[in-house]
């Protein structure tokens, strides 16, 4: 099931009436305190309560934990002291240093930290034990709602702190976002982007510093000059490197802030600086232009205190902009809009977001690689109509998030390898089958498929119709996604899986008897000894029969058709309404039979005698049913088994059960709307 919704990208955060609450209860931040402050009993979290539960999922504490209240750990709290810097974010016993750094690159941006720590809090009046945060997901700003208990050690936070240890923000907002995810433990371990993004609802970019363009230092400025997020890592080699510490003080795998650039003239020279932040508020790079390094001698007071250099162990220093290219490996810069991504033009982007899924068996096809399975991913057309100025090329961003993975990992969900592909359009207002991947190249695809949460790459295109293709790299590995294209010039993006067309065949007029053929008076002979005096065929005598000639069948897989699947094919075909079927309802249905075994055979593409539910798409395509994603999923789960398989008495159900459906919904819709009404009757 996917939609599709526009909007168009601004500089200022959205306001914080946009943010929608999520609290169990329904109720607003604001609802909950006044009616604490009214009942004089401090707020208590019962969707994240004060347990192990919302500490870990995989372990238990090693030592036990106490949740306290800040006034319970010290006597005067503060929620913000002195403003909101990147020394109140010290880390604590949580792998989480890629949050943190994401954190103190945040408090560098007053308005975006303002839309994630709503203003409208503290511990003096109106205190009432509850705190607000506000977080981006997937395309909508959620409101999370905590209660301020913490976990402690001996009176002393366990997870991250200030330096002042009367400052309780930076906790409070690791805890509301712990909540966000399901756990603390869920924070163990990502990217400062992920993070990032989330603080923002911006656009990411990655960079490798082998392969950084020529004037990166001034990306890195003019990103720093317009409010974005940047973080910096080293990468390792193998597990037995993370955290491991380099002889010049710098920290592998681990995730650092860069917070400021500057240029100084050095000894007749001209020298770039790059300024950055440990999240651990110590342990400090110390080769040249460290805090304590030779080189500070050299510069006069105004220009030391130009770059507010101290030589304080609190995580953060000064390096020549040689060294950081020479020492870190990726930069990770996270733009508020993606107007920050041009020189110094402003553009009005247009924003198209994807709501979509990977399901195993209908949707889930993995990448290119994957040639049988590729084209049944999600497909989405992108039109792009209008040229940038002054060139012939349209330019867009597309950015591809797999939704809710950290969330999920407690119940074993990895991060999957994901990315995108980009196809020219033949035209054809339709799912585009296997063979069009057979004979054509992409146009356009993600540098890589990669296990991120997000994948995102700029792209330039001449103007025309375009297929965007998001997947997996492996097949049939089901997650929820959120597709964002960010254009530069107008483009309409369109769903190519949420249409759906039947078109069935008007049932044929009976023959009469002396019209008949030889071959009808035979099937006459046929029927007249099934159904017996009557003449007519009941459910049971549709039961014996069916299963009698299916049986004979080798080239088929089949169980046996239950006397309720009779039924059903009695009441798509019973146009008298006496609950059987006549000959002519009889030699209607025997056509459809047959035509349906023809079809079966046909799409049984390796002969094993069952259809694949990627085979069962096609076929019902040539049966008359162009179904959306969201129906193929449903009727994949109600009929494939766990091997995505159907054996022809699934498939024979399937049909009945959709034409019958059809012809009822037709029947009911009075102008060929998507929708239909129903009185209570008429549901009964």
């Amino acid at each position: 099931m996917s939609y599709l919704h526009r909007t168009a990208a601004s500089q200022a955060p959205p306001t914080r009436g946009d943010a929608r609450s999520i609290h169990s209860s329904g109720k607003s931040f604001e609802q909950l305190r006044q009616e604490c402050l009214s009942s004089g009993v401090l707020f208590e979290d019962h969707d994240f309560p004060a347990s192990c539960a919302s500490l870990f999922y995989s372990q238990k504490p090693e030592v036990p934990f106490v949740w306290k209240r800040p006034g319970e750990i010290v006597k005067n709290p503060e929620f913000i002291l002195g403003g909101a810097t990147r020394t109140d974010i010290c880390q604590g016993e949580l792998g989480d240093c890629w949050l943190l750094a994401a954190i103190a690159s945040l408090t560098l941006n007053e308005k975006a930290l303002a839309r994630v720590i709503p203003q409208d809090q503290s511990f003096g009046p109106g205190y009432a034990g509850i705190f607000h945060f506000q977080f981006w997901q997937h395309s909508e700003w959620l409101d999370v709602v905590i209660d301020d208990r913490l976990p402690t050690f001996r009176d002393r936070l366990v997870f991250l702190h200030s330096a002042d240890h009367n400052e309780f923000w930076s906790a409070l907002l690791e805890k509301a976002y712990a909540k966000l995810n399901g756990s603390y433990e869920a924070l163990k371990g990502g990217s400062a982007i992920e993070a990032m993004e989330d603080f923002t609802g911006g656009v990411a970019e990655t960079f490798e510093m082998k392969g950084a363009p020529e004037n990166f230092y001034e990306i890195l400025e003019k990103a720093l000059e317009r409010g974005s997020l940047v973080g910096c890592s080293i990468d390792t080699r193998n597990a037995a490197e993370s955290e491991a510490r380099t002889p010049f003080g710098l920290i592998k795998g681990h995730a650092y802030t860069v917070t400021g650039v500057d240029q100084v003239n050095y000894q007749g020279q001209h020298i770039k600086l790059i300024r950055v932040r440990n999240p651990w508020g110590q342990v400090e790079w110390n080769g040249a232009w460290s805090d304590n390094s030779p080189e500070w001698h050299c510069l006069g007071p105004a220009e030391r205190k130009q770059l507010c250099h101290t030589a304080l162990d609190d995580g953060e220093f000064w390096m020549a902009f040689k060294d950081f290219k020479a020492h870190f490996d990726k930069v990770e810069i996270c733009n508020l809009t993606p107007d920050s991504l041009e020189d110094n033009a402003i553009h009005k982007w247009e924003v198209t977001v994807h709501q979509g899924s990977w399901v195993r068996g209908s949707t889930a096809g993995g990448c290119r690689n994957f040639l049988d399975t590729f084209w049944t991913n999600p497909q989405i057309r992108l039109s792009l109509t209008e040229k940038d100025e002054g060139k012939e090329e349209c330019t867009f961003l597309v950015a591809l998030m797999q939704k809710d993975r950290r969330k999920l990992k407690r119940f074993g969900a990895n991060v999957l390898t994901i990315g995108y592909a980009i196809y020219q359009s033949p035209g054809k207002d339709e799912h585009l089958n296997k063979d069009f991947f057979r004979y054509h190249a992409s146009q356009a695809r993600s540098k890589t498929f990669i296990n991120l949460r997000e994948v995102s790459d700029r792209f330039q295109l001449p103007p025309g119709e375009y297929i965007l293709i998001p997947s997996t790299f492996e097949p049939h590995q089901e997650a929820d996604f959120c597709l964002r294209i960010f254009s530069e010039k107008k483009a309409i993006a369109q769903d190519m899986d949420g249409h759906v067309d039947i078109k069935l065949p008007e049932p044929p007029k009976p023959t009469s008897p002396s019209q008949e053929t030889e071959d009808e008076r035979q099937f006459r002979a046929l029927f007249e000894r099934i159904a017996g005096e009557d003449m007519e065929v009941t459910a049971e005598e549709l039961e014996y029969v069916l299963n009698a000639v299916l049986q004979k069948k080798k080239d088929i897989k089949f169980k046996k058709l239950s006397l309720n699947s009779c039924k059903n094919i009695i009441s798509l075909m019973d146009t008298s309404g006496n609950g059987k079927l006549e000959f002519d309802e009889f030699k209607v249905f025997w056509d459809k039979l047959k035509k349906w075994i023809n079809l079966f055979l046909e799409f049984d593409a390796d002969k094993s005698g069952t259809m694949s539910s990627y085979e069962l798409r096609l076929a019902l395509k040539v049966a008359g049913f162009q179904l959306s994603s969201h129906l193929l999923q449903l009727i994949i789960l109600r009929y494939a088994d766990d091997e995505l398989q159907l054996g022809f008495d699934d498939f024979l159900n399937c049909l009945v059960r959709l034409e019958n459906a059809s012809r009822v919904f037709q029947t009911l819709s009075a102008k060929n709307e998507e929708v239909i009404h129903l009185n209570i009757n008429e549901l009964y």
